[in-house]
């Protein structure tokens, strides 16, 4: 198989692969808020994996798996600069900080989702401070439940553990790579002034001696 060939079927897999992610993120999105039921069997490990998606992290989901999908993405195209040597230093560092911003969004998801299914956990549990009070504790305990509290704990260990994973990750699949054509580039650019120094050198010198002959 040429490479013209493998680019090409690598193409139609990365699509259909997108194609597919988008379409399952979208009809995901239309269930969870109500837009569209989908009926799936009830035994069906889909069906408990989606639960459990839903009773956990809710929309969390969706930015947490764009985010994913492009770390990935940037993760290939990193591998691929760094095995080309016609990208420059600048392109293969934006696509390192491309990267990283990656990693720190995917930690702000989750404090973001943490904050919001605190509000509403609050704001469910105590709307009512006379009512709340009547029912005793351990309704107030159900309330924060059911108003988010599990969405703000599940998205911090979520987004917490995922953002460790990718820096780890990262780390391993290309940390040594990344490391050595950074040190190969400072190599590369502290011979080219060694260079400019010598030439500078060479000149200062015909000048001397060009002027002890006059």
């Amino acid at each position: 198989m040429n490479h013209n060939s493998y680019n090409f079927i690598k193409g139609i897999m990365t699509g259909a692969l997108g194609s597919l992610v988008t379409g399952g993120l979208l009809v995901y999105t239309l269930n969870v808020t109500g837009f569209a039921v989908i009926q799936l069997p009830l035994e069906s490990g889909l069906n408990a994996l989606i639960n459990f998606t839903y009773n956990n992290l809710k929309l969390s989901i969706i930015p947490f798996i764009a985010l994913l999908i492009g770390y990935i993405v940037l993760l290939q195209q990193l591998q691929n600069q760094l095995q080309d040597s016609s990208y420059s230093i600048d392109q293969v560092a934006q696509t390192d900080h491309l990267i990283d911003t990656c990693i720190s969004l995917f930690f702000g998801v989750g404090v973001i989702w943490t904050a919001i299914g605190m509000r509403s956990a609050l704001m469910f549990a105590l709307g009512d401070p006379e009512t709340a009070a009547a029912d005793g504790a351990f309704a107030i305990l159900q309330r924060m439940v059911d108003g988010g509290i599990l969405l703000a704990l599940s998205t911090t260990i979520f987004g917490g553990v995922g953002g460790y994973l990718m820096r780890i990750f990262k780390s391993l699949f290309l940390g040594l790579r990344l490391q050595s054509y950074y040190s190969a580039q400072m190599q590369a650019q502290s011979e080219d002034a060694y260079q400019v120094l010598q030439r500078i050198e060479q000149h200062l010198q015909s000048l001397i001696q060009t002027k002890e002959k006059s």
